[in-house]
């Protein structure tokens, strides 16, 4: 398994935040050639670090149950190659590990295990600031830090107290020569802090301005905001201007989550937002919160010259039920051919969401004419 991450210290050039360029709508490809039909065509090259992220992993209460019954295999089964062969893998771990009983919606409390195999099957870097991290209180924060410690696994977005703080917000990772700064908060949690510690980040400039301050001097900031408005597939004017604000004050790539759905992608001046990329796996039932974006960064290194962010690169995921493809739950790229389906309905299901959405708001291309 890679685990070719170090902690330290390091920060980042500002960028001059331009016009937003988005990109042209262009009529959905056919099934049979999305683009990238084979991943192989992003294996990274040896000069090249790559970056490989999921969104909204949720435990409801139903993903729970089935894991009792058939484990976690499934779960991840036909992405293992893209996290695994990902350089730095990052997932949003929407749950606290707040021990038993285990819940699901409104109020989540998801098994160690989850976590753990999670990290088994690649994932580097948990982003844990949520609405849901506080939804065992002040306790099941503690938990959740303290089991993710005592594993050894890599978070940000809480921190257990200031000295913790200064260590995780902003992460600092230096991944095979790259120095890249993980920066996550969300809008708000479900229910408000007990108390000033355990931290969570929240959306506030006066606190996130400090962390890009501290990003400096790393080749990559990566901001990974939790916001929107659930279900809706196109960002709000209110994530627009929070993603122009942090481009301007140092933000190289804005990742969303939280809508539960895909929304648009741009460029604000040169750095892509992805508003949204939707569940990564949950029990959601809404055929538009089980297609998600699985998105692929890729910096280019070479001597004597900075460092080069390559166009994202997308592929469109589908969460299935138990009994569709696995017996448990388990997230299949959308070109998985037909024949793994034992729900044939479910394949259809498939195609037409995923030919909705990608001509509602989608770029899927690799460079920004589409």
């Amino acid at each position: 398994m890679k685990r070719l991450l170090s902690v330290s210290i390091c920060c980042v050039v500002a960028l001059t935040a331009a016009a937003q360029r988005l990109p042209d709508r262009v009529p959905a490809p056919e099934f049979e050639s999305l683009w990238p039909l084979r991943f192989e065509f992003l294996k990274p090259r040896p000069d090249t670090v790559s970056l490989f992220v999921v969104g909204d992993i949720m435990s409801h209460r139903a993903v729970s149950q089935s894991a009792e019954k058939f484990g976690y295999r499934s779960f991840f089964k036909y992405l293992e190659d893209r996290i695994e062969g990902a350089d730095l893998a990052i997932g949003n771990m929407e749950f606290p590990l707040a021990g038993k009983p285990y819940t699901g919606y409104p109020a989540f409390s998801g098994p160690d295990e989850y976590a753990q195999y999670l990290s088994d099957v690649g994932f580097d870097v948990f982003l844990t600031a949520n609405n849901h991290i506080l939804d065992k209180g002040t306790a099941g924060i503690r938990r959740t830090i303290d089991v993710l410690e005592k594993k050894g696994l890599i978070y940000t977005g809480i921190a257990a107290d200031e000295r913790a703080d200064t260590l995780l917000n902003p992460l600092m990772l230096h991944v095979r020569g790259l120095r890249i700064a993980i920066i996550n908060f969300t809008y708000g949690t479900n229910t408000g802090p007990q108390s000033a510690w355990p931290k969570v980040n929240y959306m506030r400039k006066k606190d996130i301005l400090p962390m890009l301050e501290r990003a400096r001097g790393a080749d990559l900031v990566l901001v990974f905001p939790h916001w929107g408005t659930e279900y809706r597939l196109h960002h709000d004017k209110a994530q627009e201007e929070m993603a122009r604000w942090l481009v301007e004050n140092g933000a190289d790539v804005v990742v969303g989550a939280h809508p539960h759905v895909i929304q648009d992608v741009g460029f604000i001046g040169e750095a892509p937002v992805v508003y949204s990329l939707g569940n990564a796996l949950s029990n959601q039932n809404d055929l538009n919160s089980r297609l998600e974006l699985a998105l692929t960064l890729r910096v280019v290194l070479e001597e004597d010259k900075a460092p080069r962010l390559l166009e994202p690169a997308f592929e469109y995921i589908w969460c299935t039920k138990p009994g569709m493809v696995e017996d448990s739950y388990a997230a299949v790229p959308v070109t998985l051919p037909e024949s793994y389906w034992r729900v044939p309905s479910d394949h259809v299901d498939m195609q037409s969401t995923y030919r909705k959405i990608y001509e509602e708001n989608h770029y899927a291309g690799s460079d920004r004419s589409h």
